[in-house]
Parts: C-alpha cells; sequence; structure tokens
C-alpha cells in the first residue's frame, strides 16, 4: 500500500529521535526510499513554519523528494472536492487571505490519484469537516501512524 502523509503525521514522527528508534527509523526510511510514502508539496510549506526538532528538519532537507507538486488529476480532484460546500472548510479563511498553506485538500487529492492512504493525527469532525470525513466521502483510507504500523505489521 502507498500512503500520503500529514504535516501532524511529520509532528509525532518527531518524537521518535532516530537514536533511540533506531528501528522505527529503518523501517520507515526503506518505505520511503521504495516510493510508499509520499507526501504533497503545501505539507512541506507547513512543516517549514512547524517542524521545529532539528532531527525532522534535517530529515525534510535530506528527502524534500517526496513532497510531491499536485499533478492535472490531482488538480481536477481538488476541484470536484470544492464542489461540495462542506468541503470548502477544509481550506481556512485567514489560510486564503494570508497565503498561508493548506495542504489538506491536495493530501486528499493525492491519496485519491494514486489509490493511496491518507496518514493524518486527524480524527472525525463533530462540529467541523475534517480529512477524514473527506476521505470517507470519496471511499479513501485514512489511518493514522498507529494504524499504518498495525497494517504494515510493524512491531518494536
Amino acid at each position: 500500500m502507498k500512503y500520503v502523509f500529514d504535516t501532524c503525521t511529520f509532528i509525532v514522527l518527531s518524537h521518535y529521535f532516530p537514536t533511540r528508534f533506531p528501528s522505527f527509523w529503518g523501517r520507515f526510511n526503506d518505505f520511503v526510499s521504495r516510493g510508499a510514502i509520499v507526501s504533497v508539496k503545501e505539507v512541506l510549506r507547513e512543516l517549514d513554519n512547524d517542524a521545529c526538532k532539528t532531527h525532522l528538519r534535517a530529515w525534510i532537507n535530506q528527502n524534500k523528494h517526496i513532497f510531491l507538486p499536485p499533478a492535472p488529476d490531482e488538480t481536477e480532484f481538488v476541484r470536484k472536492l470544492f464542489e461540495h460546500p462542506q468541503f470548502q472548510h477544509l481550506v481556512k479563511k485567514k489560510q486564503i487571505l494570508t497565503g498561508a498553506p493548506a495542504a489538506d485538500p491536495f493530501l486528499i487529492a493525492s491519496a485519491y490519484v494514486r489509490k493511496a492512504c491518507v496518514v493524518t493525527e486527524e480524527t472525525k469532525g463533530a462540529n467541523t469537516i475534517r480529512i477524514p470525513d473527506a476521505c470517507e466521502h470519496f471511499s479513501i483510507v485514512c489511518r493514522d501512524l498507529e494504524g499504518l504500523m498495525e497494517q504494515e505489521g510493524w512491531t518494536f
């Protein structure tokens, strides 16, 4: 299975210090090298603001190739996504007004086009639309990092 990673999952990864969790990072980097783990350029832009741990920043700099620009079919899917008014809330008004990164629609589109799983730490929203809600609507598999580890049979 292929996985498309959200910003919040990379932040969770920052708690897995490479010197303390070498077997985790070995498996994770193996998946990255095989192309099984990717993300989108907007996640990279969000991480520029949110990734504060030195080892995560170093890892990102060494693996920028996994943060992919949207392909035309992904851009078309984002258009279809926004045809549903409830999914327009995936991008906040402040993000639009300030030009801040907005990865969610591109993340969902990337997973849809690649027939991949979105990996996010978000949960379904009670009063707002979130990534898992959109994934469910479009029949996209959505898991958190622990769910990925369970799916792949990773134990440490």
